[in-house]
């Protein structure tokens, strides 16, 4: 099963670019999550946004205003069969109204697509996202006492030095602040594995660049979008990948095999 995520920066701008058609034939993904669709529910519905030509069932969770946050998981057609259920949200409305969370249960793991809250600039929402992180997490380790998870998404935060171009420059800075790379070590000790990281220990590789001074094409990028997984689970993963080369978004796509 090859599951991918990608965080696309609007679906509507997403959708229009020639690339997008490319990387769902080329790359055909089992299992697509994506963030950050920016669209509501009604507009859905008016739009008729439909992925069924290439073979994929949709799972929505649109936030409640319109044009903001939300998520989508797209499944082929042949696997929803092993889909045993699906829930939106965290069981907390300030964070289930801007979409951001979708459980997904198979018979050997949950799947779980996450857009994580920016905390700001000026750090305004820095609460909010700590409070969101524990309440995934809380949510995370439930679900391990019944099967192994695997949590995907942009985590709206760089790790480590090695996963941003200029970590000096950034320190305390919104994605690298301490509280965010804290929750990140707190996480990985409660038996949580970042997959590429853990294959790639000293590879530099991003998944995000600012529209601005031509990031993307000088590489001053982030490592904020990640696969992580339950340790059992950890022996399944065949690959975990960084796509940097394919275009669509101020981010790209990234993937596990398992």
């Amino acid at each position: 099963m090859k599951i991918y995520s990608w965080n696309i920066n609007g679906i509507r701008a997403w959708l229009k670019k020639p690339e997008i058609r490319d990387f769902l034939v080329g790359e055909s993904p089992d299992v697509l999550c994506l963030q950050e669709i920016k669209i509501c529910k009604d507009a859905r519905g008016k739009e008729n946004i439909d992925f069924s030509e290439y073979g994929y069932k949709e799972y929505w969770n649109s936030a409640d205003r319109p044009g903001y946050s939300g998520t989508l998981i797209l499944i082929k057609e042949d696997l929803v069969v092993g889909v045993l259920s699906n829930k939106n949200g965290l069981g907390v409305e300030k964070f289930d109204i801007e979409g951001r969370t979708q459980t997904l249960e198979f018979k050997n793991f949950y799947l779980i697509n996450n857009y994580f809250p920016n905390s700001n600039h000026e750090l305004s929402r820095l609460d909010y996202k700590i409070e969101y992180n524990q309440a995934l997490q809380k949510l995370a380790k439930k679900l391990e006492k019944t099967k192994p998870v695997i949590i995907t998404g942009d985590f709206n935060v760089a790790h480590n030095e090695i996963d941003l171009a200029r970590p000096k420059d950034n320190i305390g800075n919104a994605g690298f602040t301490f509280e965010e790379r804290k929750w990140i070590d707190n996480f990985l000790e409660d038996g949580m594995i970042d997959t590429f990281r853990e294959l790639h220990p000293e590879t530099i590789r991003y998944t995000w660049w600012a529209y601005r001074s031509f990031a993307r094409e000088r590489n001053i990028g982030w490592r904020i979008d990640y696969f992580v997984v339950s340790k059992k689970l950890f022996k399944k993963i065949k690959k975990a990948e960084i796509h940097d080369d394919i275009i669509g978004s101020d981010h790209c796509p990234i993937s596990i095999e398992i």
